[in-house]
């Protein structure tokens, strides 16, 4: 699982049949690196931080195994500062 922030919403009018009407939304890592697209299997919206799966986990949580995505979004973080230090053990 990744921590990612949503960007925006991305709009594509011509996809394959198999990611029907899903959002597809561009994330970043806490570190700004390359934005990626992630299908929004929840509900989010820009700012938002949330949790995503990849790989397999992508495919299932985005419906199917067989579902064409490599990244989803499966939870919106309530709270979190991702400057604050890292608790102490």
């Amino acid at each position: 699982m990744r921590i990612m922030r949503v960007e925006k919403t991305l709009v594509s009018t011509n996809r394959q049949a198999e990611l029907g009407h899903k959002p597809l939304l561009v994330v970043r890592d806490k570190e700004g690196a390359t934005p990626l697209v992630a299908v929004d299997a929840i509900g989010c919206i820009a700012g938002d931080w949330v949790i995503c799966v990849s790989s397999s986990a992508a495919r299932e949580a985005a419906g199917s195994k067989s579902f064409p995505s490599d990244l989803t979004i499966v939870g919106i973080i309530d709270h979190w500062d991702p400057d604050a230090p890292p608790a102490a053990s």
